[in-house]
Parts: structure tokens; sequence; C-alpha cells
């Protein structure tokens, strides 16, 4: 055990899981607008929006947690 309590994770794990979902985020509005647009524009717009959901998911991911985890 590494001494943190169950179900609980720690600031470096949600660091990376913010880093993967903003990394998707860009590559998805990049894919819509360069690949996606070729076949269906409106697609591409649908597909932006949704992306646009990602970001405050994000920050709220990053920022749960207990309140000592996040001085450190």
């Amino acid at each position: 055990m590494t001494g943190t309590r169950p179900g609980k994770v720690g600031a470096m794990t949600r660091n990376r899981i913010y880093f993967w979902l903003m990394g998707g985020c860009i590559a998805a509005v990049v894919l819509a607008w360069t690949v996606v647009r070729i076949f269906s524009v409106t697609a591409a717009i649908v597909r932006s929006v949704i992306v646009g959901l990602i970001p405050p998911i994000a920050a709220i991911i990053a920022n749960a947690g207990d309140e000592s985890s996040r001085h450190q």
C-alpha cells in the first residue's frame, strides 16, 4: 500500500487525466475541421460543440479531491 486512502485519486493522477482530456479535446477539434469537414460541415460543427463540453469537465476533475492535495 502507498498510504493513501482507498477511493482517493492523487493529484498526479488528476493532472494526467486533465492533460489527456485536454489533449483529446484539441485532437478532436483538429480532426473535426481537417477530416470530418470534408464529408459533412454539419457533423464537424456538432463534433466541435460536443468537444466544447470537455474543458469544463477536465477542470472539475483537476480541481477535485481534498484541500490538502491542492497545496502541493
